[in-house]
C-alpha cells in the first residue's frame, strides 16, 4: 500500500531582482587607465556623475556609499603604483572610482532550490500548534555560482506553511580572518587540495605548530619573492586560497534573515556552495547549535565544510578533514551517538556511509551503511539531510537516482542506538517527480537537504528540477509503520 503524502501549494521562486555589488576588476593595466580618466575630471564633473548613481542605487541596496567606497580601496595598489596620494582624493573621487569596478550580481537568477528546513531560535509569540522555521535554499546565478540564502516561515496547526517575502535587499556578510590554524591539519588539508608539495615542505619549516592569517601571509609573500617561477608563485597564492576556507563571517543586526547571503570568498569555491544540509544539534549539556554541511567547489575539486551558528547573524566556517570528508552529501545527526559525533557520507559518490568521530571537523573511516538496491536507485543512492530522531529510530530521507537520471525521494529507518543496522527502507519512492514537477533547469530532480517532524508529520521541503521549491508532508505513523515492515535486503556490518 503506498503512502498517502500532500503536497502543498506553496511553491518558492527564483527572483532576478535580488542583487549583490561585487568587486569588479579587469586587470591592472584597465584599471589604471580607468582611474586616470577619472582623476582628469573636474570636481563638478564628478560630483555631477555619483550623485544620481548614488541615488539610483541606494533603492537596490543597503549602503551603496560604503561598498563603493571599498571596492575603490581594493584598487589602491593601482593608484599608489601611478604615483597619487590616496589620501589626497575626496569623497566623491574614491566613490566614483569605486563605481567603475563594481557590478551588480543576481544571486538566484537562474534557479532557488534544494533547501534545508530547521526550527527557528526565536519561537516567541506564537499560539498553539505554530512553528516558526528557517529554511536554506541553494541560489544559482549567472555562470552557474551557488550560494546559500534564508527565508522565514510558518507551519500552523495544520501544517499550512506560509514563508515570509524576503526583504528589499541583500547583504554580504563581513568576512573576519582571525583563525588560528592547526599547521598538520592545515597541511594535510592543502596536500589534499593538490597543492605542490615542494612548497608545502617548505612552507611547513616555517610555520609554527600554531599560526593565524597574518603569520602564514607574511611566509608566503616573503616566499613568492624568492620564486621566479611564475607556476610555482601560483602554488603559493593556493595556500592562501585555502586559509580563506578558515574564517567567521558577521551580518550586520539591522538585517533580516533573508537579507543575508552566504556566498563564496575563496578561490576553491569560486564555483560555488553547494547544497546545505543544517541541522539543530543538542549539545551534551543541553545548550543548541546549528551546525551546516556544504560543499564548496572550483570546478574541479570538492571541498566538504562546516557551518556554525547560534544566531544566524555570526558564523564560524572551517573546512572537514579525514578520509570519510571527501565528496558531497555530509550529513550530520543532530546530537552525539554514544558519546561519539555522527555522520553520514557518499565518500565513493554511489553509496551511503556512516561515520563516528571524537572531533567534529575530522572524519575518518567510514562504514558502507547502504547501497543501491531497488531499480529506481541503481545509479546511485544518498541522504537528503541530517537523521530525524523518532522513537522508533532515525529517520533519513534518501535520494535516489534511476532511469533517464531521474531523482526521487525514499526513506530509510536507522537503529537509535546503533545506525549500522538499518531497520526498514522503502522499496518504493516516498515522492516523484510528477508532470508539473519535472521541467525545470536539470529534469526529472526532486532533492532536499533536510526535513523536519511537526504535529505528527514530516514536513519535506524539496527542490523541483532544479529550478524552485515547494514542500510536501507525509503522516509520522503511517511512514514508520511502513518502514518497520520493509526490511532491506542487504544489511552491512
Amino acid at each position: 500500500m503506498r503512502i498517502q503524502i500532500n503536497r502543498k501549494s506553496v511553491k518558492v521562486y527564483p527572483d532576478p531582482k535580488r542583487v549583490i555589488a561585487r568587486f569588479f576588476f579587469n586587470g591592472e593595466e584597465r584599471a589604471k587607465q580607468v582611474i586616470k580618466l577619472v582623476l582628469a575630471l573636474s570636481k563638478d564633473e564628478i560630483f555631477s556623475m555619483i550623485s544620481p548613481i548614488l541615488q539610483e542605487y541606494s533603492k537596490r541596496h543597503r549602503n551603496i556609499t560604503k561598498i563603493l567606497a571599498r571596492h575603490c580601496k581594493k584598487v589602491k595598489f593601482c593608484i599608489d603604483i601611478m604615483g597619487i596620494d590616496y589620501e589626497m582624493l575626496d569623497k566623491y573621487q574614491r566613490l566614483l572610482i569605486g563605481s567603475y569596478f563594481t557590478h551588480e550580481y543576481s544571486i538566484e537568477s537562474a534557479a532557488f532550490f534544494n533547501p534545508s528546513i530547521i526550527e527557528d531560535p526565536n519561537q516567541n509569540d506564537l499560539v498553539d500548534g505554530e512553528k516558526r522555521v528557517i529554511i536554506s535554499f541553494r541560489a544559482v546565478g549567472e555562470g552557474h555560482i551557488s550560494s546559500i540564502v534564508f527565508r522565514r516561515a510558518l507551519l500552523d496547526k495544520h501544517n499550512n506553511i506560509f514563508v515570509t517575502p524576503a526583504g528589499n535587499y541583500v547583504d554580504e556578510a563581513e568576512i573576519i580572518r582571525n583563525e588560528v590554524y592547526n599547521k598538520k591539519l592545515f597541511l594535510k588539508k592543502a596536500l589534499d587540495s593538490n597543492i605542490d608539495i615542494e612548497v608545502l615542505d617548505e612552507v611547513e619549516k616555517k610555520l609554527n605548530d600554531k599560526f593565524d592569517y597574518a603569520s602564514l601571509r607574511r611566509v608566503i609573500i616573503e616566499s613568492k619573492m624568492l620564486q621566479e617561477n611564475e607556476l610555482k608563485k601560483l602554488e603559493y597564492e593556493k595556500i592562501l586560497w585555502l586559509s580563506d576556507a578558515y574564517h567567521e563571517i558577521s551580518f550586520s543586526r539591522d538585517t533580516d534573515i533573508s537579507d543575508r547571503i552566504i556566498f563564496p570568498i575563496s578561490e576553491f569555491e569560486r564555483r560555488g556552495i553547494e547544497d546545505a544540509r543544517f541541522v539543530r544539534f543538542i549539545n551534551d549539556d543541553g545548550s543548541i547549535i546549528y551546525y551546516a554541511t556544504y560543499t564548496a567547489f572550483d570546478g574541479a575539486l570538492i571541498m566538504p565544510k562546516l557551518l556554525q551558528t547560534t544566531d544566524f547573524y555570526d558564523f564560524k566556517v572551517s573546512p572537514l578533514h579525514g578520509g570519510g570528508a571527501q565528496n558531497k552529501n555530509l550529513a550530520l545527526f543532530p546530537r552525539k551517538v554514544n558519546g561519539k559525533y555522527a555522520m553520514l557520507s557518499r565518500i565513493d559518490g554511489w553509496n551511503n556511509y556512516l561515520m563516528y568521530s571524537d572531533r567534529i571537523t575530522v572524519w575518518d573511516t567510514p562504514i558502507k551503511l547502504q547501497e543501491p538496491e531497488f531499480p529506481w536507485e541503481y545509479v546511485q543512492i544518498g541522504n537528503c539531510g541530517s537523521p530525524i530522531e523518532t522513537d522508533e529510530g532515525w529517520l533519513v530521507i534518501t535520494h535516489g537516482v534511476g532511469p533517464m537520471r531521474r531523482y526521487c525521494l525514499g526513506a530509510s529507518l536507522l537503529d537509535l542506538e546503533d545506525p549500522s543496522i538499518e531497520i526498514g527502507r522503502l522499496h518504493e519512492p516516498l515522492v516523484i517527480p510528477n508532470m508539473d514537477e519535472r521541467e525545470g533547469y536539470v529534469p526529472n530532480v526532486l532533492y532536499s537537504c533536510g526535513s523536519i517532524i511537526h504535529n505528527g508529520e514530516l514536513v519535506i521541503p524539496y527542490g523541483l528540477s532544479d529550478y524552485c521549491s515547494s514542500f510536501v508532508t507525509v503522516n509520522l505513523e503511517s511512514l514508520l509503520a511502513k518502514l518497520k515492515d520493509s526490511v532491506s535486503k542487504t544489511a552491512f556490518v
